[in-house]
Protein backbone atom coordinates (compact mmCIF):
# COMPACT_ATOMS: atom_id res chain seq x y z
CA UNK A 1 0.00 0.00 0.00
CA UNK A 2 1.44 3.46 -0.89
CA UNK A 3 2.72 5.67 1.59
CA UNK A 4 0.79 8.91 2.47
CA UNK A 5 4.46 10.46 0.73
CA UNK A 6 3.52 8.51 -2.38
CA UNK A 7 0.02 9.38 -3.03
CA UNK A 8 1.20 13.14 -2.73
CA UNK A 9 3.32 12.68 -5.47
CA UNK A 10 0.27 11.21 -7.17
CA UNK A 11 -1.55 13.92 -7.00
CA UNK A 12 1.19 16.01 -8.72
CA UNK A 13 1.87 14.61 -11.50
CA UNK A 14 0.05 15.36 -14.69
CA UNK A 15 -3.04 16.51 -13.63
CA UNK A 16 -4.40 16.99 -17.09
CA UNK A 17 -4.76 12.75 -17.98
CA UNK A 18 -5.90 11.70 -14.19
CA UNK A 19 -9.46 11.51 -13.22
CA UNK A 20 -10.45 15.29 -12.44
CA UNK A 21 -8.90 17.23 -14.94
CA UNK A 22 -11.80 18.15 -17.00
CA UNK A 23 -14.25 20.71 -15.63
CA UNK A 24 -17.58 19.39 -13.79
CA UNK A 25 -20.03 19.79 -16.98
CA UNK A 26 -23.45 18.79 -15.52
CA UNK A 27 -24.91 15.60 -16.92
CA UNK A 28 -22.13 13.44 -17.12
CA UNK A 29 -18.85 13.70 -15.55
CA UNK A 30 -19.92 14.87 -12.62
CA UNK A 31 -23.27 13.83 -10.98
CA UNK A 32 -25.67 16.14 -10.23
CA UNK A 33 -25.13 18.05 -6.45
CA UNK A 34 -26.66 16.61 -3.90
CA UNK A 35 -26.15 19.33 -1.05
CA UNK A 36 -28.01 16.38 1.13
CA UNK A 37 -25.34 13.61 0.23
CA UNK A 38 -22.24 15.88 -0.52
CA UNK A 39 -22.94 17.14 3.20
CA UNK A 40 -22.52 13.70 4.65
CA UNK A 41 -19.51 13.09 2.72
CA UNK A 42 -17.41 15.93 3.59
CA UNK A 43 -18.64 15.33 7.26
CA UNK A 44 -15.62 14.71 9.49
CA UNK A 45 -16.50 11.61 11.45
CA UNK A 46 -14.49 9.65 14.05
CA UNK A 47 -13.95 5.87 13.23
CA UNK A 48 -12.07 3.17 14.54
CA UNK A 49 -9.52 2.13 12.53
CA UNK A 50 -9.53 -1.26 10.52
CA UNK A 51 -6.39 -0.69 8.57
CA UNK A 52 -2.89 0.64 9.77
CA UNK A 53 -3.37 3.59 7.25
CA UNK A 54 -6.90 4.67 8.27
CA UNK A 55 -5.52 7.11 10.77
CA UNK A 56 -5.62 10.05 7.92
CA UNK A 57 -9.11 8.60 5.83
CA UNK A 58 -10.68 11.45 5.79
CA UNK A 59 -8.76 13.87 5.21
CA UNK A 60 -7.37 11.89 1.99
CA UNK A 61 -11.35 11.25 0.77
CA UNK A 62 -11.67 14.65 1.07
CA UNK A 63 -8.45 15.43 -1.42
CA UNK A 64 -9.79 12.75 -3.68
CA UNK A 65 -13.31 13.59 -3.69
CA UNK A 66 -12.72 17.41 -4.08
CA UNK A 67 -10.17 16.54 -6.75
CA UNK A 68 -11.80 14.00 -8.95
CA UNK A 69 -14.77 14.34 -11.25
CA UNK A 70 -16.34 10.72 -12.21
CA UNK A 71 -17.42 8.74 -15.49
CA UNK A 72 -16.54 10.55 -18.83
CA UNK A 73 -12.68 9.98 -19.42
CA UNK A 74 -12.79 6.38 -18.10
CA UNK A 75 -50.48 -3.22 -15.56
CA UNK A 76 -49.88 -4.38 -19.03
CA UNK A 77 -46.16 -5.78 -18.67
CA UNK A 78 -47.50 -7.78 -15.26
CA UNK A 79 -49.95 -9.90 -16.59
CA UNK A 80 -47.10 -10.63 -19.20
CA UNK A 81 -44.71 -11.16 -16.36
CA UNK A 82 -46.90 -13.07 -14.80
CA UNK A 83 -47.61 -15.40 -18.03
CA UNK A 84 -43.88 -15.67 -18.31
CA UNK A 85 -44.00 -16.98 -14.55
CA UNK A 86 -46.53 -19.58 -15.12
CA UNK A 87 -44.34 -21.43 -17.48
CA UNK A 88 -42.03 -24.11 -15.70
CA UNK A 89 -39.72 -27.08 -16.43
CA UNK A 90 -40.06 -30.76 -15.42
CA UNK A 91 -38.22 -30.37 -11.94
CA UNK A 92 -36.99 -33.94 -12.35
CA UNK A 93 -35.54 -33.05 -15.29
CA UNK A 94 -34.21 -29.47 -13.98
CA UNK A 95 -32.33 -30.76 -10.89
CA UNK A 96 -30.55 -33.89 -12.59
CA UNK A 97 -29.12 -31.78 -15.76
CA UNK A 98 -28.28 -29.08 -12.74
CA UNK A 99 -26.58 -31.49 -10.79
CA UNK A 100 -24.61 -33.32 -13.87
CA UNK A 101 -23.63 -29.70 -14.66
CA UNK A 102 -22.18 -28.80 -11.49
CA UNK A 103 -20.64 -32.02 -11.35
CA UNK A 104 -18.47 -31.91 -14.54
CA UNK A 105 -17.59 -28.26 -13.66
CA UNK A 106 -16.37 -29.34 -10.32
CA UNK A 107 -14.33 -32.14 -11.70
CA UNK A 108 -13.04 -29.42 -14.78
CA UNK A 109 -11.66 -27.20 -11.39
CA UNK A 110 -9.81 -30.09 -11.01
CA UNK A 111 -7.20 -29.92 -13.84
CA UNK A 112 -4.42 -28.03 -14.86
CA UNK A 113 -5.61 -24.66 -16.64
CA UNK A 114 -4.13 -22.47 -18.57
CA UNK A 115 -3.26 -18.76 -16.07
CA UNK A 116 -5.96 -16.51 -16.54
CA UNK A 117 -6.25 -13.30 -17.08
CA UNK A 118 -7.21 -10.77 -14.15
CA UNK A 119 -11.29 -10.53 -13.87
CA UNK A 120 -11.32 -13.69 -16.14
CA UNK A 121 -13.21 -17.23 -14.84
CA UNK A 122 -13.65 -20.15 -16.57
CA UNK A 123 -17.32 -19.92 -17.65
CA UNK A 124 -19.54 -22.85 -19.30
CA UNK A 125 -20.88 -21.79 -22.53
CA UNK A 126 -24.57 -20.42 -23.02
CA UNK A 127 -27.17 -22.29 -25.06
CA UNK A 128 -29.57 -19.97 -27.71
CA UNK A 129 -32.86 -20.26 -25.47
CA UNK A 130 -34.25 -17.75 -22.61
CA UNK A 131 -33.80 -19.02 -19.05
CA UNK A 132 -37.17 -20.07 -18.07
CA UNK A 133 -38.50 -18.13 -14.90
CA UNK A 134 -36.99 -19.57 -11.23
CA UNK A 135 -39.09 -21.70 -9.47
CA UNK A 136 -40.82 -20.78 -6.08
CA UNK A 137 -37.82 -21.55 -3.77
CA UNK A 138 -35.73 -18.55 -5.63
CA UNK A 139 -38.03 -16.49 -3.38
CA UNK A 140 -35.98 -17.48 -0.48
CA UNK A 141 -32.50 -17.74 -1.41
CA UNK A 142 -29.58 -16.56 0.48
CA UNK A 143 -27.68 -13.98 -0.42
CA UNK A 144 -24.02 -13.98 -1.87
CA UNK A 145 -22.63 -12.71 1.45
CA UNK A 146 -24.20 -15.29 3.45
CA UNK A 147 -23.32 -18.26 1.08
CA UNK A 148 -19.79 -16.86 1.41
CA UNK A 149 -19.70 -16.19 4.84
CA UNK A 150 -21.59 -19.37 5.71
CA UNK A 151 -18.26 -21.55 4.94
CA UNK A 152 -15.31 -20.16 6.56
CA UNK A 153 -13.33 -23.70 6.36
CA UNK A 154 -13.58 -23.20 2.45
CA UNK A 155 -9.70 -22.22 1.08
CA UNK A 156 -9.83 -18.75 -1.48
CA UNK A 157 -9.07 -20.99 -4.94
CA UNK A 158 -12.39 -22.31 -4.06
CA UNK A 159 -14.02 -19.25 -3.71
CA UNK A 160 -14.45 -18.52 -7.48
CA UNK A 161 -15.46 -21.41 -8.60
CA UNK A 162 -18.33 -21.28 -6.19
CA UNK A 163 -19.63 -18.10 -6.76
CA UNK A 164 -19.70 -19.38 -10.91
CA UNK A 165 -21.66 -21.97 -9.56
CA UNK A 166 -24.26 -20.02 -7.42
CA UNK A 167 -24.59 -17.36 -10.07
CA UNK A 168 -27.16 -19.05 -11.94
CA UNK A 169 -30.02 -20.13 -10.58
CA UNK A 170 -31.19 -23.74 -11.18
CA UNK A 171 -33.36 -23.79 -13.98
CA UNK A 172 -31.24 -20.88 -16.08
CA UNK A 173 -28.88 -23.30 -15.70
CA UNK A 174 -30.16 -25.53 -17.74
CA UNK A 175 -31.06 -23.37 -20.98
CA UNK A 176 -27.56 -21.28 -20.48
CA UNK A 177 -25.46 -24.45 -19.80
CA UNK A 178 -27.85 -27.09 -20.98
CA UNK A 179 -25.50 -29.27 -21.70
CA UNK A 180 -23.22 -31.23 -19.28
CA UNK A 181 -19.72 -30.25 -20.45
CA UNK A 182 -19.13 -27.56 -23.15
CA UNK A 183 -16.14 -29.48 -25.01
CA UNK A 184 -18.59 -32.19 -26.44
CA UNK A 185 -20.00 -29.52 -28.59
CA UNK A 186 -18.77 -29.26 -32.01
CA UNK A 187 -18.22 -26.30 -34.44
CA UNK A 188 -21.13 -27.86 -36.68
CA UNK A 189 -23.38 -28.64 -33.87
CA UNK A 190 -23.00 -25.00 -32.24
CA UNK A 191 -23.59 -24.46 -36.29
CA UNK A 192 -26.72 -26.13 -36.37
CA UNK A 193 -28.43 -24.33 -33.17
CA UNK A 194 -27.92 -20.93 -34.70
CA UNK A 195 -29.10 -22.20 -37.98
CA UNK A 196 -32.42 -23.59 -36.06
CA UNK A 197 -32.53 -20.44 -34.23
CA UNK A 198 -32.38 -18.07 -37.68
CA UNK A 199 -34.78 -19.79 -38.85
CA UNK A 200 -37.00 -19.17 -36.00
CA UNK A 201 -36.50 -15.90 -36.46
CA UNK A 202 -37.40 -15.52 -39.59
CA UNK A 203 -40.25 -17.29 -39.77
CA UNK A 204 -41.31 -15.21 -36.87
CA UNK A 205 -40.75 -12.26 -39.22
CA UNK A 206 -41.89 -13.27 -41.73
CA UNK A 207 -45.91 -14.00 -40.96
CA UNK A 208 -48.58 -11.26 -42.30
CA UNK A 209 -48.76 -10.16 -38.38
CA UNK A 210 -45.22 -10.97 -36.21
CA UNK A 211 -46.51 -12.42 -32.31
CA UNK A 212 -44.38 -9.49 -30.40
CA UNK A 213 -44.94 -11.92 -27.28
CA UNK A 214 -42.97 -14.29 -28.90
CA UNK A 215 -40.58 -12.55 -30.46
CA UNK A 216 -39.22 -11.21 -27.43
CA UNK A 217 -39.32 -14.43 -25.90
CA UNK A 218 -37.21 -15.71 -28.74
CA UNK A 219 -34.70 -12.60 -27.97
CA UNK A 220 -34.34 -12.58 -25.13
CA UNK A 221 -31.01 -15.12 -25.14
CA UNK A 222 -29.55 -13.02 -28.26
CA UNK A 223 -30.88 -12.33 -31.18
CA UNK A 224 -28.95 -13.76 -35.03
CA UNK A 225 -27.24 -10.67 -36.60
CA UNK A 226 -29.10 -10.82 -39.92
CA UNK A 227 -32.50 -10.11 -38.47
CA UNK A 228 -31.28 -7.79 -35.37
CA UNK A 229 -32.20 -4.81 -37.61
CA UNK A 230 -36.06 -5.88 -38.22
CA UNK A 231 -35.63 -6.88 -34.56
CA UNK A 232 -35.09 -4.23 -32.44
CA UNK A 233 -37.38 -2.40 -34.95
CA UNK A 234 -39.71 -3.94 -34.27
CA UNK A 235 -39.03 -4.99 -30.36
CA UNK A 236 -38.65 -0.66 -29.88
CA UNK A 237 -41.96 0.60 -31.55
CA UNK A 238 -40.95 1.88 -34.03
CA UNK A 239 -42.64 -0.52 -36.50
CA UNK A 240 -45.80 -2.04 -36.69
CA UNK A 241 -46.06 -5.81 -36.56
CA UNK A 242 -48.13 -6.09 -39.61
CA UNK A 243 -45.66 -6.88 -42.57
CA UNK A 244 -47.78 -5.13 -45.12
CA UNK A 245 -47.98 -1.32 -43.44
CA UNK A 246 -43.71 -1.53 -42.83
CA UNK A 247 -42.79 0.03 -45.50
CA UNK A 248 -45.18 2.82 -45.38
CA UNK A 249 -44.66 3.19 -41.90
CA UNK A 250 -40.61 3.36 -42.93
CA UNK A 251 -40.92 5.97 -45.96
CA UNK A 252 -43.48 8.00 -43.44
CA UNK A 253 -41.40 8.61 -40.46
CA UNK A 254 -38.17 8.81 -42.52
CA UNK A 255 -39.56 11.69 -44.32
CA UNK A 256 -40.70 13.09 -41.00
CA UNK A 257 -37.18 13.11 -39.65
CA UNK A 258 -35.86 14.92 -42.33
CA UNK A 259 -38.95 17.53 -42.17
CA UNK A 260 -36.88 18.37 -38.93
CA UNK A 261 -33.57 18.83 -40.11
CA UNK A 262 -34.77 21.33 -42.97
CA UNK A 263 -36.89 22.92 -40.27
CA UNK A 264 -34.91 23.10 -37.32
CA UNK A 265 -30.80 22.31 -38.22
CA UNK A 266 -30.37 25.60 -39.39
CA UNK A 267 -30.79 27.15 -36.01
CA UNK A 268 -27.94 25.21 -34.54
CA UNK A 269 -25.99 28.35 -34.54
CA UNK A 270 -28.65 30.65 -33.61
CA UNK A 271 -27.77 32.18 -29.94
CA UNK A 272 -30.23 30.08 -28.15
CA UNK A 273 -29.10 26.84 -29.34
CA UNK A 274 -25.63 27.51 -30.33
CA UNK A 275 -24.72 26.03 -26.77
CA UNK A 276 -26.59 22.74 -27.24
CA UNK A 277 -24.56 22.38 -30.39
CA UNK A 278 -21.74 23.40 -29.57
CA UNK A 279 -21.55 20.55 -26.45
CA UNK A 280 -22.69 17.67 -29.08
CA UNK A 281 -19.93 18.67 -31.37
CA UNK A 282 -17.51 18.78 -28.51
CA UNK A 283 -18.76 15.47 -26.77
CA UNK A 284 -18.83 13.37 -30.33
CA UNK A 285 -15.09 12.75 -30.64
CA UNK A 286 -14.74 11.38 -26.82
CA UNK A 287 -17.34 8.61 -27.90
CA UNK A 288 -16.27 4.89 -29.03
CA UNK A 289 -15.21 2.95 -30.82
CA UNK A 290 -12.89 5.89 -32.22
CA UNK A 291 -12.43 3.74 -35.61
CA UNK A 292 -16.58 4.92 -36.01
CA UNK A 293 -16.66 8.04 -34.83
CA UNK A 294 -13.83 9.45 -36.33
CA UNK A 295 -15.15 9.20 -39.82
CA UNK A 296 -16.46 12.36 -41.16
CA UNK A 297 -19.73 11.21 -41.73
CA UNK A 298 -20.86 9.44 -39.13
CA UNK A 299 -20.19 12.74 -36.80
CA UNK A 300 -22.35 14.55 -39.52
CA UNK A 301 -24.83 11.66 -38.74
CA UNK A 302 -24.40 11.96 -35.33
CA UNK A 303 -24.80 15.53 -34.76
CA UNK A 304 -27.94 15.91 -36.59
CA UNK A 305 -29.60 13.21 -34.18
CA UNK A 306 -28.86 14.50 -31.25
CA UNK A 307 -29.49 18.14 -32.17
CA UNK A 308 -32.57 17.36 -33.26
CA UNK A 309 -33.50 15.32 -30.20
CA UNK A 310 -32.54 18.32 -28.29
CA UNK A 311 -34.45 20.74 -29.81
CA UNK A 312 -38.04 18.53 -29.93
CA UNK A 313 -37.23 17.67 -26.15
CA UNK A 314 -37.04 20.93 -24.46
CA UNK A 315 -38.08 19.07 -21.16
CA UNK A 316 -34.56 18.04 -20.92
CA UNK A 317 -32.91 19.18 -24.21
CA UNK A 318 -29.20 17.46 -24.74
CA UNK A 319 -27.20 16.12 -21.95
CA UNK A 320 -24.08 13.92 -21.59
CA UNK A 321 -25.02 10.02 -21.92
CA UNK A 322 -27.37 10.71 -24.36
CA UNK A 323 -24.81 10.90 -27.24
CA UNK A 324 -23.51 7.19 -26.42
CA UNK A 325 -27.28 6.13 -26.66
CA UNK A 326 -27.21 6.40 -30.58
CA UNK A 327 -24.44 4.04 -31.29
CA UNK A 328 -25.64 0.68 -31.02
CA UNK A 329 -28.81 1.46 -33.37
CA UNK A 330 -26.59 3.22 -35.92
CA UNK A 331 -23.58 0.03 -36.01
CA UNK A 332 -26.95 -2.47 -35.80
CA UNK A 333 -28.50 -1.23 -38.68
CA UNK A 334 -25.16 -0.24 -40.82
CA UNK A 335 -24.01 -3.77 -40.54
CA UNK A 336 -27.08 -4.94 -42.61
CA UNK A 337 -25.53 -3.04 -45.64
CA UNK A 338 -22.16 -3.94 -44.87
CA UNK A 339 -19.53 -7.03 -43.47
CA UNK A 340 -17.48 -6.32 -40.73
CA UNK A 341 -16.07 -8.97 -38.45
CA UNK A 342 -16.10 -6.64 -35.42
CA UNK A 343 -18.46 -3.63 -34.74
CA UNK A 344 -15.86 -1.73 -33.51
CA UNK A 345 -14.24 -1.39 -36.98
CA UNK A 346 -17.37 -0.41 -39.26
CA UNK A 347 -16.31 1.60 -42.35
CA UNK A 348 -19.22 3.66 -43.63
CA UNK A 349 -17.49 5.03 -46.79
CA UNK A 350 -18.87 2.40 -49.13
CA UNK A 351 -22.28 2.90 -48.15
CA UNK A 352 -24.66 4.25 -50.63
CA UNK A 353 -25.85 8.20 -49.27
CA UNK A 354 -29.07 7.34 -49.82
CA UNK A 355 -28.62 4.14 -47.34
CA UNK A 356 -27.37 6.04 -45.02
CA UNK A 357 -29.77 8.79 -45.01
CA UNK A 358 -32.51 5.99 -44.36
CA UNK A 359 -30.16 4.42 -41.80
CA UNK A 360 -30.38 7.84 -39.84
CA UNK A 361 -33.81 8.58 -39.60
CA UNK A 362 -34.11 4.70 -38.25
CA UNK A 363 -31.59 5.67 -35.64
CA UNK A 364 -33.20 8.96 -35.08
CA UNK A 365 -36.72 7.53 -34.19
CA UNK A 366 -35.40 4.29 -32.34
CA UNK A 367 -33.16 6.34 -29.72
CA UNK A 368 -36.16 8.49 -29.41
CA UNK A 369 -38.68 5.29 -28.25
CA UNK A 370 -35.86 4.28 -26.08
CA UNK A 371 -35.58 7.73 -24.29
CA UNK A 372 -39.17 8.18 -23.89
CA UNK A 373 -39.31 5.50 -21.15
CA UNK A 374 -36.14 7.00 -19.52
CA UNK A 375 -36.23 10.42 -20.00
CA UNK A 376 -36.70 11.58 -16.18
CA UNK A 377 -32.78 10.20 -16.15
CA UNK A 378 -31.91 13.67 -18.19
CA UNK A 379 -34.11 16.26 -16.84
CA UNK A 380 -32.74 19.09 -14.45
CA UNK A 381 -30.72 17.36 -11.16
CA UNK A 382 -31.28 13.92 -13.58
CA UNK A 383 -33.91 12.47 -10.45
CA UNK A 384 -34.30 9.19 -12.72
CA UNK A 385 -30.63 8.50 -12.18
CA UNK A 386 -30.21 9.62 -8.39
CA UNK A 387 -33.71 7.31 -7.46
CA UNK A 388 -31.43 4.47 -9.37
CA UNK A 389 -28.07 4.89 -7.33
CA UNK A 390 -29.92 4.72 -4.19
CA UNK A 391 -32.25 1.67 -5.33
CA UNK A 392 -28.92 -0.21 -6.26
CA UNK A 393 -27.84 0.56 -2.96
CA UNK A 394 -30.30 -0.96 -1.11
CA UNK A 395 -30.42 -4.09 -3.46
CA UNK A 396 -26.69 -4.71 -3.30
CA UNK A 397 -27.16 -4.13 0.59
CA UNK A 398 -29.63 -7.30 0.46
CA UNK A 399 -28.01 -9.37 -2.20
CA UNK A 400 -24.11 -8.98 -0.85
CA UNK A 401 -24.05 -7.45 2.46
CA UNK A 402 -20.12 -8.02 2.77
CA UNK A 403 -19.60 -6.38 -0.16
CA UNK A 404 -22.09 -3.50 0.58
CA UNK A 405 -20.48 -2.58 4.14
CA UNK A 406 -16.53 -3.01 2.18
CA UNK A 407 -17.89 0.06 -0.18
CA UNK A 408 -19.08 1.69 3.05
CA UNK A 409 -16.02 0.86 5.02
CA UNK A 410 -13.69 2.72 2.77
CA UNK A 411 -16.40 5.35 2.06
CA UNK A 412 -16.76 5.13 -1.64
CA UNK A 413 -20.31 5.77 -2.37
CA UNK A 414 -22.20 4.56 -5.05
CA UNK A 415 -23.13 7.92 -6.86
CA UNK A 416 -19.27 7.99 -7.16
CA UNK A 417 -18.90 4.84 -9.88
CA UNK A 418 -23.61 3.85 -10.23
CA UNK A 419 -24.07 7.78 -11.46
CA UNK A 420 -22.55 6.26 -15.01
CA UNK A 421 -23.56 3.18 -15.02
CA UNK A 422 -26.94 4.35 -15.33
CA UNK A 423 -26.21 7.62 -17.37
CA UNK A 424 -24.65 5.18 -20.06
CA UNK A 425 -26.60 2.03 -19.46
CA UNK A 426 -22.90 0.47 -18.96
CA UNK A 427 -21.97 1.24 -22.34
CA UNK A 428 -18.33 2.63 -21.05
CA UNK A 429 -18.32 -0.29 -18.58
CA UNK A 430 -18.46 -3.09 -21.37
CA UNK A 431 -17.07 -3.51 -25.01
CA UNK A 432 -19.52 -2.38 -27.35
CA UNK A 433 -20.46 -5.85 -29.18
CA UNK A 434 -21.29 -6.83 -25.47
CA UNK A 435 -23.84 -3.73 -25.27
CA UNK A 436 -25.47 -4.92 -28.49
CA UNK A 437 -26.15 -8.15 -26.98
CA UNK A 438 -27.64 -6.89 -23.72
CA UNK A 439 -29.65 -4.62 -25.62
CA UNK A 440 -31.26 -7.34 -27.46
CA UNK A 441 -32.43 -8.78 -23.98
CA UNK A 442 -33.22 -5.34 -22.32
CA UNK A 443 -35.62 -4.71 -25.46
CA UNK A 444 -37.36 -8.00 -24.89
CA UNK A 445 -37.71 -7.08 -21.22
CA UNK A 446 -40.61 -5.11 -19.97
CA UNK A 447 -39.16 -1.79 -18.92
CA UNK A 448 -35.99 -3.54 -19.68
CA UNK A 449 -33.55 -0.23 -19.98
CA UNK A 450 -35.11 1.27 -16.81
CA UNK A 451 -36.09 -1.54 -14.33
CA UNK A 452 -34.18 -4.67 -15.36
CA UNK A 453 -30.96 -2.32 -15.91
CA UNK A 454 -31.01 -2.14 -11.80
CA UNK A 455 -30.68 -5.89 -11.86
CA UNK A 456 -28.16 -6.16 -14.50
CA UNK A 457 -25.99 -3.69 -12.00
CA UNK A 458 -26.42 -5.30 -9.19
CA UNK A 459 -25.02 -8.36 -11.10
CA UNK A 460 -22.76 -6.46 -12.17
CA UNK A 461 -20.73 -4.94 -8.99
CA UNK A 462 -21.32 -8.51 -7.48
CA UNK A 463 -19.88 -10.41 -10.15
CA UNK A 464 -16.54 -8.29 -8.73
CA UNK A 465 -16.78 -8.82 -5.55
CA UNK A 466 -13.64 -11.26 -5.03
CA UNK A 467 -11.76 -7.90 -6.74
CA UNK A 468 -13.50 -5.26 -4.64
CA UNK A 469 -12.68 -6.94 -1.27
CA UNK A 470 -9.22 -7.40 -1.96
CA UNK A 471 -8.98 -3.44 -2.54
CA UNK A 472 -8.51 -1.75 1.24
CA UNK A 473 -8.06 1.57 0.16
CA UNK A 474 -10.34 4.04 -0.96
CA UNK A 475 -7.89 5.41 -4.25
CA UNK A 476 -7.67 2.14 -5.24
CA UNK A 477 -11.03 1.09 -4.88
CA UNK A 478 -13.10 3.76 -6.31
CA UNK A 479 -10.72 3.66 -9.68
CA UNK A 480 -10.88 0.26 -10.13
CA UNK A 481 -14.95 0.65 -10.17
CA UNK A 482 -14.26 3.55 -12.62
CA UNK A 483 -11.87 1.07 -14.92
CA UNK A 484 -13.32 -2.58 -14.17
CA UNK A 485 -11.46 -4.97 -16.43
CA UNK A 486 -13.83 -6.29 -19.12
CA UNK A 487 -12.15 -5.44 -22.61
CA UNK A 488 -11.74 -9.34 -23.31
CA UNK A 489 -15.12 -9.91 -22.07
CA UNK A 490 -17.81 -11.92 -24.75
CA UNK A 491 -21.40 -12.81 -25.62
CA UNK A 492 -20.67 -15.33 -22.92
CA UNK A 493 -20.43 -12.98 -20.09
CA UNK A 494 -23.07 -10.97 -21.13
CA UNK A 495 -25.30 -14.15 -20.97
CA UNK A 496 -23.88 -14.90 -17.46
CA UNK A 497 -24.36 -11.42 -16.00
CA UNK A 498 -27.77 -11.78 -17.86
CA UNK A 499 -28.96 -14.45 -15.84
CA UNK A 500 -27.71 -13.84 -12.78
CA UNK A 501 -29.81 -10.62 -13.71
CA UNK A 502 -32.67 -12.09 -13.90
CA UNK A 503 -32.40 -14.77 -10.86
CA UNK A 504 -32.00 -11.57 -8.42
CA UNK A 505 -34.91 -9.93 -10.53
CA UNK A 506 -37.26 -13.01 -9.18
CA UNK A 507 -35.10 -13.40 -5.95
CA UNK A 508 -35.71 -9.58 -4.90
CA UNK A 509 -38.15 -8.30 -6.39
CA UNK A 510 -39.56 -5.56 -4.09
CA UNK A 511 -35.86 -4.31 -3.32
CA UNK A 512 -36.69 -1.62 -5.82
CA UNK A 513 -39.82 -0.31 -4.60
CA UNK A 514 -37.97 0.45 -0.91
CA UNK A 515 -37.98 3.69 -1.73
CA UNK A 516 -41.71 4.67 -3.11
CA UNK A 517 -43.33 3.73 0.10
Amino acid sequence: MASDGARKQFWKRSNSKLPGSIQHVYGAQHPPFDPLLHGTLLKSTAKMPTTPVKAKRVSTFQEFESNTSDAWDAGEDDDELLAMAAESLNSEVVMETANRVLRNHSQRQGRPTLQEGPGLQQKPRPEAEPPSPPSGDLRLVKSVSESHTSCPAESASDAAPLQRSQSLPHAAAVTLGGTSDPGTLSSSALSEREASRLDKFKQLLAGPNTDLEELRKLSWSGIPKPVRPMTWKLLSGYLPANVDRRPATLQRKQKEYFAFIEHYYDSRNDEVHQDTYRQIHIDIPRMSPEALILQPKVTEIFERILFIWAIRHPASGYVQGINDLVTPFFVVFICEYIEAEEVDTVDVSGVPAEVLRNIEADTYWCMSKLLDGIQDNYTFAQPGIQMKVKMLEELVSRIDEQVHRHLDQHEVRYLQFAFRWMNNLLMREVPLRCTIRLWDTYQSEPEGFSHFHLYVCAAFLVRWRKEILEEKDFQELLLFLQNLPTAHWDDEDISLLLAEAYRLKFAFADAPNHYKK
